[in-house]
């Protein structure tokens, strides 16, 4: 048996699995009437929607298959999910890849496999449709561009997941995208003994700017700051727009004292900006960094309100010194 490898974009490609707050989530209609569509069509026992995380394959939805997972090492989707066309096995017996996969061997006895990526908005395959059979069996060109019409549904209904998790301004993460996709992060800097620093952000006066040059003005500035902070992340960080002009980043393997220069690079780059715009007004914030400790933080939602507090108090300490 041949384990599946890890796909190039395979660190970015877990980040965008989390942020769709998707797995372990109960069944849907609109995944189940594509499952079950494909029974009839391709006259099969088995169809999945399967999202494949770190170590395992999970199935959003599954028609004829009793169980909600299977290890990602003896999983047909790991190796799908390494190329972008459509992933065929007419039978396992005959293909040394599988051949003594204990999912052949034993239930739910696959002999044959055809899936279909599914990917997300940023082109990350994320997991597949696929159809599964207990004989061998070819499919057809147009059994093929069929499967593929089924996984392109299937990524219509994940955009709409994707969309309800992401700001529509400033196309960061909203609160419940963010919430999901720290927390599993938190989760891995924690098994693996790995420093983590969140940095909770306000912008100085915003309201001010509204009042000032209006709400088309104040909308600008928010882009613009969000732009700017998407520039000084690395692509490991997880950004988001809690809600008005409240903004969150959480640095995965990060110490305090890193985390401190990386705001001095965001206010360097913010000044340069305000330079450069000239637009009557400056963009500014106040901020509060925590670095996780786990014996003072359960979760996310804990270093999000130790640096909201932090953050209001260097809010009051700004607004009394006026600047």
């Amino acid at each position: 048996m041949k384990k599946p490898g890890n796909p190039m974009d395979e660190e970015a490609r877990i980040q965008a699995l989390w942020s769709l707050d998707i797995l372990d989530t109960p069944g849907e209609e609109r995944f189940d009437r594509l499952t079950r569509l494909a029974r009839h069509v391709f006259g099969v026992p088995i169809a999945l929607v399967s999202f494949v995380d770190e170590h395992r394959q999970w199935f959003k939805s599954a028609q004829g298959l009793d169980v909600s997972e299977t290890a990602r090492d003896v999983s047909f989707c790991g190796h799908a999910i390494l190329k972008d066309e459509v992933f065929i096995i007419p039978d396992a017996l005959e293909d040394e890849r599988f051949a003594d996969n204990p999912l052949v061997l034993g239930e739910p006895h696959i002999r044959f496999y055809a899936g279909c990526p599914i990917t997300d908005m940023e082109h990350h395959n994320l997991g597949t449709f696929c159809i599964l059979d207990h004989k061998p069996r070819e499919l057809s060109r147009d059994d093929i561009a069929a499967l593929k019409d089924l996984a392109a549904i299937a990524e219509r209904e994940l955009a709409i997941v994707k969309l309800a998790n992401m700001d529509e301004l400033t196309s960061l993460a909203n609160r419940r995208g963010f919430m999901a996709l720290a927390q599993h992060s938190l989760d891995l800097c924690s098994r693996h003994d790995m420093p983590a620093t969140l940095v909770f952000i306000d912008l100085f006066k915003f309201k001010a700017i509204n009042d000032s040059h209006g709400h088309q003005e104040g909308d600008r500035a928010l882009v613009t700051f969000s732009n700017i902070l998407r520039g000084t992340c690395r692509r490991v960080d997880i950004i988001a727009r809690l809600g008005g002009d409240e903004f969150v980043v959480f640095l995965p393997n990060t110490t305090r004292l890193t985390a401190e220069s990386y705001i001095s690079r965001l206010a360097q780059s913010l000044e340069k900006r305000n330079r450069e715009a000239n637009r009557g007004y400056e963009i500014k914030f106040s901020h509060g960094i925590v670095e996780f400790r786990s014996e003072h933080h359960e979760s996310i939602d804990d270093l999000l309100a130790e640096g909201d507090a932090l953050m209001y108090a260097e809010k009051e300490q700004d607004e009394v010194e006026g600047t």
